[in-house]
């Protein structure tokens, strides 16, 4: 897609203003002659007197030389970008998954990219669910930043994240380099990262740009499966096959695991998604120990008409936060003494947007951890302390 866009020259620009003041066409035409002599004109290059004169041999080796100085001025910085790349290519691989025969109907071959992980000492490559969902291990190839393919031995994901992991066959581990993993919870909004992957089949390739935000949820990811979000934002170029490469700070330690684009035309508009990386290992983990994620629980229900006139009512500048309407018995919230009507604020320092943002907060949180929340109750500001539980698989009270 292309818009052509026509530039106008100042002087046409004035000369219109001009014109579209001064009404009468006589003082029009006056005011467009004087806009025109004062305008600078165009002319042709050959009927200047002073030439371009081309650059003596000595002349142009002199600016060579200063260019390199230049260059090697900015190398410290540039350089960077380069070793942090030969550093962390071996760990990047290109993954191909060929549907297995009952979800052939929905399309061809699957690429994506994904990262080598270190777990409890043996080597995992950790991907996206969605690259991967439909296949099967032996239906899987991985091919290494040096041409090596191998198959995984076995895979578990988890849906509602869009995190999955494979494990690696001793005869395939050898030589394998895992990534240096990051703490995503230090990153910063305008960091520098690299998002490693293999765009459109384009097999380890590798772009740069920031962390744009952080804390993104309720984002349309097509098949509705992801539904706990708490992604980072990126405008590094994330396209399809980027999914599950990943996002590595200037220190060259992964922080992410590339998800998903905002596109309206396929492609990369510079906002990318990547799941932290300390939720993608955690989660990781979880599959590789016990076949299944666990899920962070307070045991309460929310007010889902909570609205901008009942904040303002409870002493809000705002509409924020999520009203507490019951609490399950035995609960954390109820070993925390929250109650009915109280309004949290925020959890572990976050400000809570909604009671969707504080449901993916919760789920995302790990099981025995003990968060900090605020609350409103009866106009008053309090602080406590809740531990989280793990959710029963068929209950969905946050």
């Amino acid at each position: 897609m292309s818009d052509v866009v026509r530039k106008s020259s100042p002087a046409a620009i004035v000369l219109s203003v001009v014109i579209a003041a001064l009404g009468s066409p006589a003082v029009a035409q006056e005011a467009a002659t004087a806009v025109d002599q004062a305008s600078p004109r165009l002319v042709a290059v050959d009927s200047l007197e002073a030439k371009i004169e081309p650059l003596t041999l000595e002349t142009r080796a002199n600016e060579f030389r200063a260019l390199a100085r230049d260059v090697a001025a900015l190398e410290s910085e540039l350089g960077i970008f380069k070793r942090v790349a030969k550093l962390v290519a071996p760990s990047v691989v290109h993954i191909e998954a060929r549907p297995i025969n009952e979800h052939r109907v929905r399309g061809g071959q699957e690429a994506g990219s994904g990262v080598i992980v270190h777990f409890r000492g043996k080597p995992y490559v950790l991907t996206n669910r969605h690259v991967i969902k439909h296949s099967s291990p032996s239906h899987i190839r991985v091919q290494l930043v040096d041409g090596r393919p191998f198959r995984p031995e076995q895979l578990w994901s988890d849906s509602e994240t869009d995190v999955a992991v494979m494990s690696v066959g001793k005869a395939d581990a050898i030589g394998l380099v895992p990534a240096v993993l990051g703490d995503s919870s230090q990153l910063e909004i305008g960091e520098q990262v690299m998002a490693f992957g293999s765009p459109f089949g384009l097999s380890h390739s590798v772009t740069r740009g920031i962390v744009s935000a952080k804390g993104r949820y309720n984002l349309d990811l097509g098949d509705g499966e992801v539904e706990l979000q708490n992604f980072l934002q990126t405008d590094a170029a994330i396209n399809p096959g980027n999914s599950g490469g990943p996002l590595v700070s200037l220190r060259g330690e992964v922080v992410g695991l590339n998800t998903a684009i905002a596109s309206s035309s396929g492609g990369n508009e510079g906002i990318g998604f990547s799941i932290p990386i300390n939720l993608a290992t955690r989660i990781a983990g979880q599959l590789i120990e016990n076949g299944e994620a666990q899920r962070g629980y307070l045991g309460v229900e929310f007010d889902a008409m909570f609205n901008e006139q009942r904040a303002r009512s409870a002493g809000l500048p705002r509409l924020f936060g999520a009203r507490i309407t019951a609490i399950k018995t035995d609960s954390p919230a109820a070993q925390a003494a929250l109650r009915e009507d109280d309004i949290l604020l925020t959890y572990n320092g976050t400000t809570i947007e909604d009671f969707d943002h504080l449901f993916n907060l919760v789920n995302l949180s790990e099981v025995g951890e003990r968060v900090e929340i605020e609350l409103i109750r009866n106009g008053t500001r309090i602080r406590a302390t809740v531990p989280i539980g793990r959710r029963p698989p068929e209950d969905r009270i946050r």
